[in-house]
Formats: structure tokens, C-alpha cells, sequence
């Protein structure tokens, strides 16, 4: 099973990256932080500096990941597909 299911791109998550050096994603229900945190890592090549989660009213993981300061966070969603 895949812990991250897929990025999530809105006006908002948009703006955090912008700002922020922000990435968020859909994640499984039953991931922990520090496991979000490996498998974005592992996954994207970057380091993370913090993860923040929460379940939406959809029943749906979310989690904001902020990048270390050395990482760009458009450069990565570039690299993904995202833009």
C-alpha cells in the first residue's frame, strides 16, 4: 500500500508554496508523521522540516509539508508534475 496517494493543488496550497515552501498532500488515514515524513523524503529527494496533518470532513488525510530552507518547493513541483 502507498503512503502518499497524491499531491494536492488548490488556489491555497498554491499560495504555500509560494510563500511558505510549502508541499501538501493526500496521505493514508493511518500514517504518522514520521512516516510521512520518511516516505517524502525517500520518495522526493528533499529534506523535510515539518509536517503538520489533519483529516478533512471528506474522511481524507492531508498533511503540509515544509521543506528544509536549501529545498525550493516550486522546483519540486515541477519535478512531480504538479505545474
Amino acid at each position: 500500500m502507498t503512503l502518499i496517494k497524491n499531491p494536492l493543488v488548490t488556489e491555497k496550497t498554491t499560495r504555500l508554496m509560494e510563500e511558505n515552501n510549502t508541499l501538501t498532500f493526500v496521505v493514508d488515514i493511518d500514517s504518522k508523521k514520521p512516516q510521512i515524513k520518511n516516505a517524502i523524503e525517500e520518495t522526493y529527494d528533499v529534506k523535510v522540516e515539518k509536517v503538520n496533518s489533519m483529516i478533512t470532513s471528506k474522511g481524507k488525510k492531508k498533511v503540509y509539508v515544509k521543506l528544509a530552507p536549501e529545498f525550493d518547493a516550486e522546483e519540486i513541483a515541477g519535478r512531480i508534475g504538479i505545474f
